[in-house]
């Protein structure tokens, strides 16, 4: 049986090493891109760019 509700350690991955983090835990792409959605939009991860720490904002395409 898959741990959907495994914790991951408070360190400093990669964006891709995140997406393949999230993406081992849930079932589909579409699941993935809404938990990585709610990662960013939430503020529990950052992206760092040339040593700042800075929120990602989403915005819905048109």
């Amino acid at each position: 049986m898959k741990n959907y509700y495994r914790k991951i350690n408070r360190s400093k991955y990669s964006l891709g090493d995140l997406v393949a983090i999230v993406g081992s835990c849930t079932r589909d792409s579409k699941e993935t891109l809404a938990a990585l959605v709610d990662l960013f939009e939430s503020g529990r991860v950052m992206v760092n760019t040339h040593g700042q720490l800075k929120r990602v904002k989403v915005a819905a395409a048109r």
